[in-house]
């Protein structure tokens, strides 16, 4: 019987044992387990969001990327169609101005024109009149006249 007792006492301090731990040693042992599940799946769950959000931020930069190339493209456009723009502007202002020079310069040319004829009709005037002159001062002779004549085609 002594086997029997010495079982029975193990199976009471087995018995013992066992309801000690799952008393008081089981719970807070489960309970760090589940707090350590609890964050890992946490530190899971932030990293899929942060993956997530990585994905979206580099959705909304490329679209930024996007929007910025379009505008630089829309801006370019713009800033050449002005240039074309300034350019035939220039030139209607050049074509504007060299008319007016020319009209100018033409104006000026025909005052010069008629200056130098009422110049040339005064000169012509004096010498038909100094022509005449000396033929009424000497007297009428064909030869003398041509002579004359002559002279007054050599003085001018």
């Amino acid at each position: 019987m002594e086997f029997n007792v010495t079982l029975l006492g193990q199976a009471i301090t087995f018995a013992i044992l066992v309801w000690f731990t799952m008393k008081f040693v089981w719970p807070p042992l489960t309970n760090m387990m589940d707090e350590r599940a609890k964050r890992i799946a946490d530190g899971l769950a932030a990293a899929e969001r942060g993956k997530q959000d990585l994905e979206a931020a580099e959705k909304r930069v490329a679209d930024e990327i996007r929007k910025a190339k379009q505008q630089a493209t829309e801006i370019v456009v713009a800033a050449e169609k002005r240039a074309s723009q300034i350019v035939d502007e220039a030139k209607d202002a050049a074509r504007t101005e060299s008319a007016r020079i020319v009209a100018d310069a033409k104006a000026e040319i025909d005052q010069e024109v008629l200056r130098v004829k009422e110049t040339l009709r005064t000169q012509v005037a004096d010498l038909a009149v100094a022509g005449a002159e000396k033929i009424l001062r000497k007297e009428i002779d064909a030869a003398k006249h041509a002579d004359l004549l002559a002279s007054i085609k050599a003085e001018f």
